[in-house]
């Protein structure tokens, strides 16, 4: 990617030093994050909500028995016919200054997709943070220069635009990320490098689900689809479609390590802030105060644990809710509200629809103690 985009999200200061254990835990299990460069490139103050839309139902994948091998695929142009239409290019301007000298103009481009009939369209928010002016244009030619930011959430690299709904507008699908296999077929649609002749299409695999990134400048993204399909800068905001033209991710970022490998926000991740974006204008969300990851058996194996899945905790925030109810580094939450939690992606999504002042129950394994404890989630700072 050209312009590779540095997200200036601040994560809370975990100011507890690790444990013995949670050090031990942080080693074991640091193996799942990847350096990661977004695409471009910058974004805009909130604007004020508007009504809530109701994002389509996620359509179900193919069962499993009606995949099909390379003989069988159906052809990626008839995939880029229907979901060509619903994304839009996204143009910006921005305005720095750079020391004494006068005020420069960056421009940068990105994608997004229309989700809603009546205008909403969704991308990342790194394609319009700190944008003056941003240009919505259609792949039919047409542009929206009076776009409102609906609403940002920098902490999942998602915002809602609104462009003025005309008649016959097209939307996307929405697909069922969970339905996703390690192998199938995705397709990857965005304005690649901003040329003209609207959206490009490229076809790849699926490499992986559940993936947890760090970028070169901290922000760590998480539940996040790998792919091969070749994402490439301007794809940003664009959707990430199944072999049946629905949505199943939002196109992301790239690794910087090695080519080929990009990721892509799940929909069924993004539904809940895309939703609440339109409802509120921002997200509102309940904190623990914990930092956590996926418990493998290696790891259980070494730390001695007889919980084999869950969500393992490798440090508390000194003074935060989790801190407050006794919970400890090394502890592994199994069930939160009753529903089994394998992995930290169980966790976090349950935790996504829960909002400041919620107690939930956790059952928790501390070595080989089982225990129940309750906490009552704070508003994120």
């Amino acid at each position: 990617m050209t312009q590779h985009a540095q997200i200036r999200r601040v994560r809370p200061a975990y100011q507890r030093a690790f444990s013995t254990a949670a050090f031990l835990i942080a080693a074991l299990l640091s193996a799942g994050c990847a350096l990661v460069a977004r695409m471009p490139t910058d974004g805009q103050p909130r604007a004020a909500a508007t009504p809530a839309a109701a994002i389509p139902a996620p359509m179900a994948s193919p069962a499993a028995g009606d995949r099909q091998g390379f003989a069988g695929l159906p052809s990626v142009s008839q995939i880029a016919a229907e979901v060509r239409p619903v994304v839009v290019s996204i143009t910006t301007r921005s305005t720095s200054m750079r020391g004494f000298l006068a005020p420069d103009q960056e421009d940068g481009s990105g994608s997004g997709f229309i989700f809603d009939a009546r205008g909403y369209i969704a991308t990342n928010d790194h394609v319009i943070r700190d944008a003056r002016n941003i240009r919505v244009t259609l792949p039919n030619g047409r542009a929206f220069d009076d776009v409102k930011v609906v609403g940002r959430d920098p902490r999942t690299d998602l915002a809602v635009l609104k462009i003025e709904a005309v008649p016959n507008l097209p939307v996307a699908r929405i697909g069922d990320s969970d339905q996703l296999r390690v192998g199938d077929w995705v397709v990857a649609i965005g304005n690649a490098l901003g040329l003209e002749g609207g959206p490009t299409v490229t076809a790849g695999v699926l490499g992986a689900v559940g993936r947890s990134i760090q970028e070169g400048n901290g922000v760590v993204l998480e539940d996040l689809l790998q792919t091969d399909a070749a994402i490439n800068p301007g794809n940003s905001g664009g959707p990430l479609v199944d072999l049946g033209g629905r949505v199943v991710g939002i196109n992301t970022a790239i690794d910087t390590r090695g080519q080929g490998i990009g990721f892509a926000i799940s929909i069924n991740g993004a539904r809940a802030i895309l939703e609440e974006l339109i409802d509120k204008g921002r997200v509102v969300r309940g904190v623990m105060g914990i930092n956590v990851a996926t418990l493998t058996p290696t790891a259980a194996g070494r730390l001695g644990l007889p919980q084999t899945e869950g969500a393992i905790i490798v440090n508390i925030q000194n003074g935060s809710p989790a801190d407050r109810a006794g919970l400890r580094a090394s502890d592994v939450i199994a069930r939160v509200d009753g529903r089994e939690v394998k992995t930290m992606r169980d966790l976090l999504r349950y935790l996504a629809t829960r909002k400041p002042g919620d107690a939930i129950n956790l059952r928790v394994f501390r070595g080989r103690d089982e225990r129940s404890i309750t906490v009552t989630l704070e508003e994120s700072r």
